[in-house]
């Protein structure tokens, strides 16, 4: 930490009541000075590399939703730094994960190329007031894991103690009361000696009770964390099909599947934690969707610290709908011109199963971006204790959401298999994901009422 005064505040906080409490007032008392209104230290870091925070960035005038973002972004036209390969990966080892150098050494060809950091994540001032009581009031429950209180629409835990509390602050982070996307794809890159890509087109919604400030807490309602409603478009083979889930803080998820063969719904009791996505080759685990989505309980989340780290910030071309796939997707990677990484904080929580518990991946090492509290990278870890996955979200600021940052699209890639993931994808759909604040016409939709997601929706609404 080369901020004194909040290595003071994190020591003095790592002191608390096994982890579970709130920090003091006084601890509290320094978001808004020193700290952001969420958390992340305001000031440049000693190299200048990383500068100061000073509130968002706004979009070139005449940016509405539907326009490709990259085209108003205030960056647009810089060039990258420097970039990293396997020539220069071990310079610039400090600054990389694990998983980041696996994949620099040992895939032919690929580079990271560094721009300019940017800190342009805006915090909305409601968000801002909430996230401040909750520094005095959230706790985490007597398991050691389970949200037992905290506010929505905010940051439960903004001075975090404990690995557990910065994941549900990963959480909770800012995102609006959801998401929608009428055209999405997913990518699977080649099986090894193929050239032939696996893709699959789908649409999608979420709904965060969380994220709304109207209820009285997370545990109003049952302590919901969010509701999904999926639909497969293509390929063939798998149009129709359908998924509701409504995801909780504290238990596993209630989740449910049409199939259009059968013309019925079933409940998925057992899709959870390592079992594989439906339909995706074994290539994803189901609580690597979104990058985590999982309860806490089977992991011993260890707060590490915090690193600088190169990770995609302002990476807008990743959202580009116009672009052509066969110029972003490569066979082994990701084209890196359309990615863009940058030099930023994170806070860095290292997960390892707890004992009694099976899980393909034991070891995960997890890096949430300072000022958004974005999963901005994980590196996940074999039985063997070997590297196996690179997870890398591309996060953005989200204009429609005045400005706060967070990410739809990311990747995942098995460095053993050889073969990625690029999931949440517009590329080449011609539309856009659509984040909605709570006065967004949208709001009214039915599939951002928590009445929607039943399994008798899904049955209706279902159809080959």
């Amino acid at each position: 930490m080369k901020n004194r005064s909040f290595a003071l505040i994190l020591l003095a906080a790592l002191a608390c009541d096994q982890a579970r409490a709130a920090v003091t007032p006084e601890q509290a008392e320094h978001l808004g000075r020193d700290l952001t209104a969420i958390g992340a230290e305001k000031g440049a870091n000693q190299e200048g590399t990383i500068p100061a925070w000073e509130g968002g960035e706004a979009p070139l005038p005449g940016w509405t939703w539907g326009q490709a973002r990259w085209r108003f972004s205030r960056f647009k036209d810089e060039q990258p730094l420097f970039s990293i390969d396997a020539s220069s990966v071990d310079r610039y080892a400090a600054h990389l994960t694990e998983a980041q150098i696996t994949a620099l050494k040992t895939v032919s060809g690929y580079r990271m190329d560094i721009y300019p950091s940017h800190r342009t994540c805006n915090i909305d001032p409601g968000y801002a007031e909430r996230t401040r009581q909750n520094a005095t009031e959230a706790r985490i429950g007597a398991d050691g894991w389970s949200l037992e209180h905290a506010r929505t629409g905010a940051v439960p835990f903004p001075i975090p103690q404990s690995g557990v509390q910065a994941m549900y602050n990963a959480r909770m982070r800012p995102q609006g009361i959801g998401y929608r996307i009428a055209n999405g794809a997913t990518m699977i890159s080649p099986r090894p000696g193929s050239r032939e890509f696996t893709s699959y087109g789908w649409s999608f919604e979420m709904f965060l009770p969380s994220g709304s400030a109207g209820k009285a807490s997370v545990e109003s309602d049952g302590a919901v964390d969010f509701y999904v409603h999926y639909k497969y478009a293509e390929p063939p083979a798998m149009r129709g099909q359908a998924f509701i889930g409504i995801s909780f803080e504290n238990k596993d998820p209630e989740q449910y599947y049409y199939f259009p063969g059968q013309r019925r719904v079933r409940r998925l009791p057992n899709y959870v934690f390592d079992a594989p996505v439906v339909g995706y080759e074994n290539q994803y685990l189901n609580d690597e969707q979104l990058m985590l989505w999982s309860t806490l309980d089977r992991f011993e989340y260890r707060l590490v610290g915090k690193q600088e780290i190169y990770l995609q910030g302002n990476s807008l071309r990743m959202y580009d709908f116009d672009a052509r796939r066969d110029e972003v997707f490569g066979k082994n990677f990701v084209n890196p011109a359309y990615r863009r990484f940058e030099l930023h904080r994170a806070w860095v929580v290292d997960a390892r199963l707890k004992p009694g518990f099976e899980h393909l991946a034991p070891h995960r090492i997890y890096y949430l971006d300072e000022d958004s509290w974005s999963i901005a990278a994980v590196t996940e870890f074999d039985k063997s204790g070997k590297v196996w996955k690179l997870m890398e979200s591309s996060q953005i600021p989200i204009w429609e959401l005045g400005g706060s940052c967070g990410y739809a699209a990311y990747t995942i890639w098995d460095l053993k298999g050889g073969r990625y993931v690029a999931d949440f994808s517009m590329i080449g759909t011609g539309g856009d994901v659509k984040w909605i604040r709570p006065d967004d016409p949208d709001a009214r939709q039915p599939q951002f009422k928590a009445d929607f997601y039943t399994p008798e929706t899904l049955r209706a609404i279902s159809e080959r």
